[in-house]
């Protein structure tokens, strides 16, 4: 049985150490044939490192290691050309460390090449001569790939000040790759984000973004066929319908994706189901942003966003829902064309592991509810059973729990919509299909849950202290339910209304629609 890659990320001791391989070098191919500046965005711990080592190894003319996959036969492997490699590692806090970082990386690749520079101080004038040296050394043009090419300024993006200045200097650095196009044959740079070309790619305004190209979907990731067949035999016994729950569900408009960094650890821990791939990075500015905008967080459930907002983002301008499609916290549910011939993207939380832990991580890092954990058990029995009696005394514990001064925030100030956003996160780590801002044809649903055979539909209001019973009343009148009512399902409507002075629920009102007659 082929060994597991785990953290390894180095092409060639993959091949020659008989660690499992899932072949990518039919994009590679594409890339290489069709393309010459290229640019590609996935989120962390995605297979970006090792797909650009994969492209090293081509260019560097290493035939024997591809023995057996897709390139072997097709690539012209007479053809080698230098590469010079950038990875961005170490402490970016100053502009300082960075500089400095950027002198070692061009330092290695000078070594490495066998070329000598003259001006190594300035960083910019430094891969300027690279380049350029490296071409008249081998009689070649240079091949530039650069991995995370974006992590100087996320690594400081709570710092927007540093963040710019780190910004203007990679800029710099990248604007020198178009100033010696006739020296290259080709440039791949890879990252989580997409940064607007203005801010930071106006000197590569030839880049290719293939990170949306249906044809480059797959890049990275592995598909349901590869469990199927790559990993077969590590799978022998594993509960292949929870892993899809668990860890599938990312789409780049190719196929429904795994994360590689996911599927290795599940196989290496005996096939436990943890949130691996999440707690391998905690998302604090994310909260922070969150936080800050005040965000209906029910929204998550049921995103569309335009074009602009899955493209790019910027320092001075970032926004929740591009943050969270690029790191990976969202992904992409369906693309579609409007009548106006502009593209919108539906989003949506990948699957059960973020869908949990980020919830989770929600719960504990803006509510402040470190005892959450006990809930969640008489929270889901509750909604299983359909005991609304439970449910809603669980719930009058939640809130009661909540420390008094996150209501003296600006987040109260959406008064339903922060009730609501403290009940969809509650009810989401639970690992339940939930729809924030449900749309019928005559209005909006606040929550609709699924759960099991059972639908609930949930409205809100705010009152100044005693119960109106106006939340059920509401859908009642707007007939809500109807939209489901062709399903078999059991609904259950429920209003529930929240005191301004006691912050927490007055008012719980619910009713039990009977099923719709199967016969008719």
């Amino acid at each position: 049985m082929q060994k597991l890659p785990l953290g390894i990320q180095t092409f060639s001791q993959i091949r020659k150490e008989d660690y499992v391989y899932v072949d990518k070098t039919k994009e590679a191919y594409e890339l290489i044939e069709n393309f010459k500046y290229t640019f590609l965005a996935r989120p962390r711990r995605f297979g970006k490192s090792l797909f650009l080592d994969t492209l090293r190894n081509i260019f560097e003319g290493n035939k024997k290691l591809f023995r057996g996959l897709y390139i072997y036969d097709k690539y012209d492997w007479s053809k080698k050309y230098p590469v010079i490699k950038i990875e961005w590692a170490g402490n970016f806090q100053t502009l300082e460390n960075l500089q400095q970082r950027a002198r070692e990386v061009l330092q290695a690749n000078q070594e490495r090449l066998g070329v000598s520079c003259t001006n190594t101080t300035e960083p910019s004038s430094y891969f300027d001569e690279l380049i350029q040296k490296t071409y008249q050394k081998y009689q070649r043009e240079v091949v530039i790939l650069i991995d995370e090419y974006d992590k100087p300024i996320l690594n400081v993006i709570d710092n927007k000040e540093q963040a710019k200045a780190n910004r203007e200097f990679i800029k710099s650095i990248y604007e020198i790759i178009k100033a010696n196009d006739e020296f290259i044959r080709f440039a791949f740079l890879t990252g989580v984000s997409k940064f607007s070309k203005a801010s930071i790619f106006s000197g590569l305004n030839m880049l290719t973004d293939i990170s949306l190209m249906r044809r480059f979907g797959n890049i990275c990731g592995y598909t349901q066929r590869d469990l199927e067949t790559t990993f077969k035999e590590h799978l022998v016994g594993a509960d292949m319908q929870k892993i899809q729950e668990w860890y599938n569900g990312y789409n780049f408009l190719k196929d429904s994706l795994y994360n590689p960094f996911d599927i290795l650890q599940y196989i290496a821990n005996d096939f436990l189901f943890k949130n691996y791939w999440f707690s391998s990075g905690t998302p604090s500015f994310l909260i922070k942003l969150i936080q800050q905008n005040n965000y209906f967080l029910p929204r998550l459930s049921n995103l569309v966003v335009g074009e602009e907002l899955v493209d790019s983002f910027d320092v001075e301008n970032i926004k929740v829902e591009v943050i969270l499609f690029q790191s990976g916290y969202l992904t992409i549910e369906n693309m579609q064309q409007t009548p106006f011939e502009t593209i919108e993207y539906k989003l949506k939380i990948p699957n059960k592991e973020v869908k949990i832990s980020l919830n989770d991580y929600i719960i504990e890092y803006l509510f402040k509810d470190s005892g959450y954990v006990d809930k969640k058990a008489p929270l889901y029995m509750a909604l299983k059973n359909a005991d609304l009696e439970s449910f809603k005394h669980t719930l009058i514990a939640i809130f009661a729990s909540i420390p008094y001064n996150n209501y003296a925030n600006n987040y109260i100030q959406n008064y339903e919509g922060f009730y609501a956003s403290v009940v969809y996160v509650y009810l989401q780590s639970l690992g339940i299909d939930i729809i924030g801002e449900d749309v019928t044809n005559v209005g909006r649903i606040d929550l609709t849950l699924f759960i099991e055979d059972t639908i609930y539909i949930l409205e809100f209001k705010v009152v100044d202290e005693k119960a109106t019973n106006k939340a059920l009343e509401q859908i009642q009148k707007k007939r809500y339910y109807e939209k489901y009512m062709d399903r078999g399902a059991q609904i259950y409507l429920v209003g529930i209304e929240f005191s301004k002075k006691e912050k927490n629920i007055v008012g719980f009102a619910w009713e039990r629609v009977e099923k719709m007659n199967e016969n008719l």
